[in-house]
């Protein structure tokens, strides 16, 4: 009787065990559950966008003032006053300096002087000749007296005619000691002091006066150009930006002016100039600046941030995000990169979503994270740090 509980229990063990091991069996043939996706890259994404979008032709130039008048005097004298402050800006007309006019007021006192003593001996001739014309009718005056009378009359009324010149030099010469601006413009270093000797000869004069509003710049574009130039300034003045030098300030807006007539053969290219209203001053002769000419404008173009756009060994290319979220090396065309906004000829349809930063990661088919706001700007810094690590 006591073999039969013992029996129970060790079937019961078996049953058990033979329950556990088929139940490792079952998940044993269970596949196992898919492993997570890898995390994407986090990048920042632009999208594509259509607008009208300006196409220019960019070049170097120059600032050259309208007009660039040196002041010099026309006659010696001594300067007794300076009357502009160096880089003041004046109007035709006004005084700039005075000579010592004392010497030559006395030229033209004297001058004045003369004149009416001539026309005093010449009224003297002209009576002399009235009294004697009707006695030599009646014979009580010779012919030549009367020829005489005549010739000492001709030879004042000439005689007048030079004192009238003299004081007309005298005037212009007394005129000259106000020494006045010729031009609007801004006045530049003086070159001599109140109290010096002043004379025509003097190379560097009193001061240059320079205009400045307008002002032109001139600036060349390639040779290839010059027919487009050429047919677009025909239907209407074309527009010109001038930049600083770095390209970011925008420092005046004027009109395409001139077409030089003829192309500099040694480097190919054309020279053009054109004109700025130069209202806050901007632009100053000598300066150096970026010209961007608008010569036309593209409608519906495409553009997206100039930096999606990456150079490689056959050229440039971007990184487009598919709707799976995976990327993908898109060789695209880029007509002109303005104010960190690219014009794509071909490569990108409107709307499509490209990479703008966070390339250094990535390869073709990589599935990638969108980032915005603060976690975008973390990127673009650590972007920026990894790629100067050489």
């Amino acid at each position: 009787m006591r073999k039969r509980p013992m029996i129970l229990a060790v079937l019961l063990v078996a049953a058990g065990g033979f329950g556990l091991a088929m139940q490792h069996v079952v998940r044993a043939r269970q596949p196992a559950p898919p492993a997570p996706p890898p995390p994407g890259i986090p990048v920042v994404a632009g999208t594509v966008s259509s607008h009208d979008v300006p196409i220019y032709l960019r070049g170097v130039g120059t600032v050259i003032a309208y007009n660039n008048d040196i002041v010099r005097s026309q006659i010696t004298g001594q300067l007794i006053s300076v009357n502009f402050t160096q880089g003041q800006t004046v109007h035709t007309g006004d005084l700039l300096a005075q000579i010592d006019p004392r010497p030559y007021q006395a030229q033209l006192d004297q001058a004045t002087a003369n004149l009416d003593r001539d026309k005093a001996q010449l009224a003297n001739a002209q009576a002399n000749l009235a009294r004697y014309t009707p006695l030599e009718a009646k014979g009580y005056a010779t012919s030549q007296l009367v020829d005489t009378q005549k010739a000492q009359v001709a030879q004042l009324e000439a005689l007048i005619k030079s004192d009238e010149a003299v004081i007309e030099n005298a005037n212009i010469n007394l005129g000259y000691t106000r020494l006045t601006a010729p031009i609007d413009g801004v006045t530049g270093i003086r070159q001599t002091d109140a109290g010096n000797i002043i004379h025509p000869t003097d190379p560097a004069g009193l001061v240059d006066v320079t205009q400045i509003q307008p002002i032109s710049v001139l600036f060349t574009l390639p040779e290839q150009n010059f027919v487009e130039i050429q047919q677009q300034m025909a239907k209407a003045p074309l527009t010109v930006m001038a930049y600083s030098q770095d390209g970011t300030t925008l420092l005046d807006q004027g009109k395409l002016d001139l077409i030089d007539n003829q192309i500099v053969q040694t480097t190919g290219t054309i020279r053009l100039r054109a004109e700025f209203p130069n209202a806050q001053r901007h632009l100053w002769p000598g300066e150096l600046i970026n010209a961007r000419l608008l010569i036309d404008t593209r409608h519906n173009g495409l553009t997206i941030n100039a930096s999606a756009v990456q150079q490689g060994p056959s050229g440039q290319y971007v990184y487009a995000i598919g709707s799976d979220g995976n990327v993908q090396m898109r060789p695209v065309k880029i007509s002109q990169i303005i104010a960190g906004q690219a014009l794509v000829d071909s490569g990108l349809s409107a709307n499509e979503s490209v990479v703008v930063d966070g390339q250094y990661k990535l390869q073709p088919g990589a599935h990638v994270e969108v980032l915005h706001g603060k976690a975008a700007q973390q990127v673009n810094q650590q972007s920026a740090v990894e790629q100067e690590i050489p």
